[in-house]
């Protein structure tokens, strides 16, 4: 049973120092520990279906995952929420299993199989004991090949993601995010709804489903990373299995680079208590030369530790949010700076007004050394324990690695590409970012 009582002052401040102590371990361990080695290697099948694998031993387990190029940007026009509703469908019948016999032989093979979709991918997961793998990579067959999209399962399931989008409706966080997509975005594929509307997810028809998924997935629109107790000749025989049967080739429609528009300013009137405040900047995608400087630079201003400019300045000295964080968003075509925050509605002006000045100061004079330092040792030590330390990560990296090209030897060359990166350089990329004019959403009351 979960409690509803409120904790006490004295047990939410012991909470706040215990997580503070143990953010204070973490980033001694990964700053003294390096990457750990990763033997990957490039196998093919017989039919010619390639994947990198990671051979690993210690545990009977095998993990593959698969991302398919083409996610809720390929909706349709008026079908938002197509790739979200083939995601949600994968376990509702496949083969000779109808809803509920799929969903049982998998609990009785104590499998993990789901798949999920993102602006530009359908990723999917299996997990399985070595002893169960052929029973398991069978399953994973037949949702990619023999999917019923049951019309019962689909009423189901949009009726499932249609009180998702209503959910939404009364979060503030969901709101601002919502708000700031389409006015970053427009009329781009990026600006639509990823989960849809409640018109879009109605409208959508079984054959249209259908379609659809015939269209995305296919042989030369999928990525493939396998990790566990797996031979490169038992894995080449699992490829052609699972995914020989694939169209060669996807039908996917071009999607162009996002214009992104910056410099506007858009107040959401609701009356709560918390209002929530996100900024958005110019970034820079994965490809780029700039890349690992934005990163470092996005690090050291809110990247997500208890030692960036704005953790110190908004939460530490003024007490003004609890949270406060920035977050570079790189995607196939666009990329973006988000810096948000949630403070008391009667403090969100002093909120917003402080953290303006806190990146401007940064666009002016970027890191200083020590900074710049701390911050390399960090993303060079926590790479490992975020990416390397579990089999399902080090799948969920072999993928990343392969969907942005970043080579099979990336691992090994990435603490060079970031020992690289000079002060200079993250000065100059800060300044370019920041000194940008924002966008701006606010979600609170009028007066905030």
């Amino acid at each position: 049973m979960t409690s509803t009582r409120e904790p006490t002052r004295l047990s939410r401040s012991f909470t706040a120092f215990s997580l503070a102590c143990l953010l204070v371990l973490l980033v001694m361990l990964v700053q003294a520990r390096p990457a750990a080695a990763v033997d990957i290697r490039e196998v093919r099948s017989p039919g010619g279906i390639s994947a990198w694998l990671v051979e690993d031993y210690s545990a009977p387990v095998i993990t593959v995952a698969v991302a398919f190029q083409g996610g809720s940007s390929q909706d349709p026009k008026g079908r938002e929420g197509m790739a979200e509703l083939i995601s949600a469908l994968f376990d509702e019948g496949a083969g000779p299993y109808d809803s509920k016999m799929f969903q049982a032989r998998i609990a009785k093979l104590g499998i993990e199989l789901g798949y999920r979709d993102s602006r530009d991918q359908i990723t999917g997961v299996l997990r399985t004991l070595k002893e169960d793998s052929a029973d398991a990579f069978e399953m994973m067959r037949l949702t990619l090949t023999e999917l019923h999209f049951e019309e019962s399962a689909v009423e189901r399931m949009k009726n499932a993601i249609v009180a998702g989008i209503e959910r939404k409706r009364n979060n503030p966080s969901a709101r601002a995010g919502e708000a700031l997509r389409e006015t970053l975005y427009g009329n781009h594929p990026y600006g639509r709804p990823g989960d849809g509307t409640v018109e879009s997810i109605s409208a959508i028809t079984r054959e249209e489903l259908v379609a659809h998924f015939s269209r995305l997935f296919a042989r030369d629109n999928l990525s493939i990373g396998i990790v566990g107790a797996m031979t490169g000749e038992e894995a080449g025989l699992m490829l052609d299995r699972v995914f020989g049967n694939l169209p060669q080739k996807a039908q996917l429609e071009p999607v162009p680079e996002a214009e992104i528009r910056f410099g506007n300013t858009l107040a959401i009137e609701e009356d709560i208590p918390q209002s929530q405040i996100v900024f958005a900047y110019p970034g820079v995608k994965r490809d780029s030369p700039e890349f690992f400087a934005a990163y470092i630079a996005n690090h050291i201003l809110g990247g997500g530790t208890f030692s960036s400019r704005l953790y110190d300045e908004v939460r530490e000295k003024r007490g003004l949010a609890y949270s406060v964080n920035s977050s570079l968003s790189t995607y196939d075509h666009a990329a973006f700076v988000s810096v948000s925050s949630a403070t008391r509605s009667d403090r969100a002006s002093e909120t917003v007004e402080l953290m303006r000045s806190e990146i401007d100061r940064f666009a002016k004079d970027g890191p200083t050394q020590a900074e710049l330092d701390a911050a390399r040792k960090y993303i060079i030590g926590s790479y490992a324990i975020n990416n390397l330390d579990t089999s399902a990560k080090i799948a969920s990296t072999l993928l990343a690695m392969q969907t942005e090209k970043l080579g099979i030897d990336y691992i090994e060359k990435r603490e060079a590409l970031i020992g690289a990166v000079s002060l200079d350089e993250v000065r100059a990329i800060a300044k370019k970012l920041f000194s940008a004019t924002p966008t701006l959403i606010v979600v609170g009351p009028k007066s905030s």
